[in-house]
């Protein structure tokens, strides 16, 4: 019969350490009131016995779960399809794993936020970091009047006004882009752009459109598409449908920007000699593209662990700004 050994419990940490059982819990829980000649016994006894504290007892006495999710409002395909997704978790979970934070993700499709809402606002997590929200889902902008959320890009929601938002300043980097290639001689310049549903969508669309007529140019060629490489090819044939002479394009994101490079290709169009094209993301579809893709630089590891911290912030009852803009880059590649 084998022979088990209990967990080192708070009254062994005080005995080895030599204090009372109630400065073993004030040194766990980082009370100031402890000199530190008792903090370093206790810290010593701690590692000697393996000794983990009672998050449970810890969440009771202080009536917080010390977990935050993170929520893509997106389909489980979607998520594991673009790598900004797993950027902003990677940033965000590095942030936290210098907290007494543990992250929850959740992938909530927009068939069914519901199930995600009530998980919400049923006492699991202190907060909540939302990403790629959607104007079509207002309830996660309702929600951060219960609960403390920061957002991941700006809620289009009217509710949103007042939200906690960290984003790239998508409509500057947009311009940018696009002023790119008018310095390139470019004059008749489309743009892919995302789903109309979303900030990041908007603003740069917006921003393509006002680097366009700041220079005297038509911003007439516009097709929308989905983030997907499928979607970026099937808007590009639209586009030249359109406008066989088109002499540029501007994609919202690098996966669009893919998709268009395949249908050039095969249209028999070089790039950037009669085409030149400019993407938006620099990930690994900008690199491995033929050309590699010009394209934006948005930060979405810096954008997870800002996320975090003005979320914990907040829990912690801090006054924090309720918008933060990342500063963008463009790369400029073959593709342009």
């Amino acid at each position: 019969m084998t022979e088990t050994t209990s967990p080192p419990t708070l009254e062994m940490v005080a005995a080895v350490a030599g204090v009372s059982r109630s400065t073993v819990s004030r040194v766990v829980n980082e009370s100031p009131k402890v000199t530190p000649e008792a903090v370093a016994a206790v810290n010593a006894a701690i590692s000697k016995l393996g000794y983990v504290p009672n998050r449970v007892a810890r969440s009771l006495a202080s009536r917080r779960t010390f977990s935050i999710a993170l929520v893509i409002p997106e389909t489980t395909a979607r998520f594991f399809a673009d790598p900004f997704f797993a950027s902003v978790v990677q940033g965000a979970a590095f942030h936290l794993a210098k907290t007494e934070y543990t992250l929850t993700l959740l992938i909530s499709s927009e068939t069914d936020p519901e199930k995600t809402r009530r998980y919400l606002q049923g006492g699991n997590v202190d907060g909540a970091l939302i990403l790629s929200h959607h104007t079509d889902d207002r309830s996660y902008s309702e929600l951060a009047g219960r609960l403390p959320v920061v957002f991941g890009g700006r809620p289009m929601s009217q509710e949103g006004e007042d939200a906690y938002v960290v984003d790239a300043d998508n409509r500057a980097a947009a311009e940018q882009a696009t002023r790119h290639l008018i310095g390139r001689g470019r004059t008749r310049i489309a743009h892919i752009a995302g789903r109309p549903n979303m900030g990041a969508s908007v603003d740069r669309l917006d921003g393509w459109r006002r680097a366009l007529n700041a220079a005297g140019l038509a911003s007439d060629l516009v097709e929308g598409g989905d983030f997907t490489p499928h979607g970026g090819a099937d808007a590009m044939r639209r586009l030249l449908e359109r406008d066989p002479g088109l002499d540029a394009v501007f994609a919202a994101s690098d996966q669009m920007a893919s998709g268009a490079l395949a249908v050039l290709k095969e249209r028999g169009l070089r790039v950037p000699a009669d085409v030149a094209v400019v993407g938006f993301d620099n990930n690994d579809f900008a690199r491995s593209s033929t050309p590699p893709l010009t394209t934006v630089e948005q930060p979405p590891t810096a954008q997870g662990a800002k996320m975090a911290e003005v979320l914990v912030r907040l829990i912690e009852g801090e006054e924090v700004e309720h918008f933060t803009l990342l500063e963008t880059r463009l790369i400029v590649r073959e593709s342009s």
